[in-house]
């Protein structure tokens, strides 16, 4: 598997902390945070819905409720590109990834294409930026489980094509921030928090790296997971240049994650520490997003300004990171302050800007290929794209491996706390296949269909004694998610009659604390053994979120 282990990601934060001195402030220098008990999932706001009964965050009143991209889309990173905006989002080990989403008015989005095509291992928080008129997204990738490094890729237009990506040599750094300094050149932050100078074309180091910044230290005493400085994003304004960075731990405890901000005239510093830090944190698990960091600040369409980071949804860590944004005002000292609370209500959306399309219709007939847009395959090898076939009115996907396990699954993203997912599927050959709900492969639950018999699976093993001959040639599957609790039906005459499986399953552990991985729970289809699948008419309906 194509993966950086935990422990060899702490190895990189406990890197980029050393990177960093640290003097630790005592604890008495802030009133720590209590960490109190709440409630396992707090009540839902009155989400508007939108395509397929999925949550909407624009009411159409003038306000909106994040998050503002649901499911898995952490480490937001955005751009301000005149009248547009776009944005992309941690891939990890999908394929195609990176995928651009597009906005006019900072609240509503819809997809545009995938960046990477080609498998380039585990990619952490990128960022995205313009610089003389061409796109370019810079990348930390562990490829085929060796050291990290940043590659870069570059497009002419944001549409593509993009670049092969191409390794900078930046070894054992994440989380790239790209600026141009006072004096004209290019440079990249990364986590820890150093920098480094870059060429002027933006693809080569021209350089070392060297410590950039002494991140602002929490009390000793309040509940965090680690220090880790990480996720660096600089932005120039007024004559200052702006450090946004996190501390605390992208999991771990609720109350981990938080942003952070300094600022110096020059990029080469010295930082001046925000008086008020931290900007965003949370303070309490009743509260109804954990662990909110990873933030970029941008001007939205009508002057204003907005804070835009991730944060796991209360008492739905399944869903992954989502991507929240808060409003922002400028204050007469130079600074800023957010002033969206702890995201619970409704918030006045951005002044101006045309209205944006919002959302991606999960359901697919395969009429069209939405291969790289909606679907990716998880953790594939240079040869494994070629397991994907598009047909109209199908897609075809040849079996590998002999399980869930090793059969690199073919998945989406869903955002809603419950949902339907329904799907047919065809066996071709010696083939074994199903529907999953797919952490990875050391966690998942699902029910696949060889020829001859029906298999169960919970948390990542088979139960054998579920086993059930059953001859399949054809079937399909629908998969209901009821706010954590999974339900299965399967159907040998094209949905006339279902039947419903003897198992019910509870995925609420089925999470970074617990796996590893800063992974979502994504739908999946798995295709083993020896033939091919083919994938048809896929629907999905979203549940009401209260």
């Amino acid at each position: 598997m194509v993966d950086a282990s935990r422990r060899d990601v702490f190895k990189l934060l406990v890197v980029g902390a050393a990177a960093a001195p640290l003097s630790l402030r005592a604890a008495t220098a802030r009133t720590a945070t209590a960490v109190v008990c709440g409630p396992d999932h707090v009540a839902a706001p009155a989400w508007r819905t939108g395509i397929e009964g999925q949550r909407r965050a624009d009411l159409g009143n003038g306000t909106y409720l994040n998050p503002i991209v649901a499911g898995d889309h952490p480490d937001p990173t955005i751009l301000k590109d005149g009248n547009d905006y776009y944005m992309t989002f941690t891939p990890f080990q999908a394929c195609p990834g990176l995928v651009i989403w597009h906005s006019t008015d900072l609240l509503n989005w819809t997809p545009l294409t995938a960046a990477l095509n080609k498998p380039l291992g585990n990619v952490f928080a990128v960022d995205l930026c313009k610089h003389q008129g061409k796109y370019f997204i810079y990348i930390p990738a562990a490829v085929d489980g060796g050291d990290w490094s940043i590659h870069v890729i570059r497009a002419e237009h944001i549409e593509g094509p993009w670049s092969d990506p191409i390794d900078m040599k930046i070894a054992g750094c994440i989380d790239p921030g790209h600026v141009v300094g006072e004096d004209g050149r290019r440079y990249l932050f990364v986590n820890g928090i150093r920098m480094i100078r870059l060429t002027d074309d933006g693809l080569a180091t021209d350089g070392t790296l060297e410590h950039a910044y002494t991140p602002w230290q929490y009390p000793q005493d309040w509940v965090v997971e680690d220090f880790a400085p990480e996720g660096p994003k600089l932005l120039r304004h007024g004559g200052w240049f702006y450090l946004i960075s996190a501390v605390g731990g992208t999991a771990g405890p609720p109350t981990s994650h938080m942003v952070i901000a300094a600022r110096s005239r020059s990029v080469h510093g010295p930082w001046e520490n925000y008086p008020h830090n931290p900007l965003v944190r949370t303070k309490s698990v009743d509260e109804p997003w954990w662990s909110r960091g990873h933030a970029s600040l941008v001007e939205g369409p009508g002057g204003d300004w907005w804070m835009v980071y991730h944060g796991y949804e209360n008492g739905f860590r399944t869903l992954g990171r989502q991507t929240l944004l808060e409003p922002m005002e400028w204050t007469a000292d130079g600074w800023f302050q957010v002033t969206g609370g702890d995201l619970s209500r409704p918030l006045p959306k951005s002044r101006g800007g045309a209205s944006s399309p919002a959302g991606l219709a999960l359901s697919d007939d395969f009429s069209s290929n939405k291969f790289g847009v909606q679907w990716s395959l998880h953790d594939p090898r240079s040869s494994g794209m070629q397991r994907v076939r598009h047909e109209a009115g199908g897609l075809h996907l040849a079996s590998t491996g002999t399980s869930p396990v090793d059969s690199t699954p073919l998945f989406c993203i869903p955002g809603d706390r419950s949902y339907v997912a329904e799907v047919a599927l065809d066996l071709v050959g010696n083939a074994e296949g199903g529907l999953l709900l797919y952490y990875s492969p050391k966690a998942f639950v699902g029910i696949g269909f060889s020829p001859r018999e029906l298999k169960t699976f919970e948390y990542a093993d088979e139960l054998p004694w579920m086993r059930s001959p059953m001859p399949t040639s054809s079937v399909r599957i629908r998969l209901t998610n009821d706010r954590n609790v999974i339900t299965f039906h399967h159907s040998h005459d094209d949905g006339k009659t279902w039947v419903l499986h003897g198992l019910r399953m509870e995925v609420s552990g089925l999470h970074h604390n617990v796996f590893g991985g800063f992974l979502g729970l994504r739908i999946g289809i798995y295709s083993a053994n020896e033939g091919s699948l083919v994938v048809r008419d896929f629907t999905y309906r979203a549940l009401d979120p209260s």
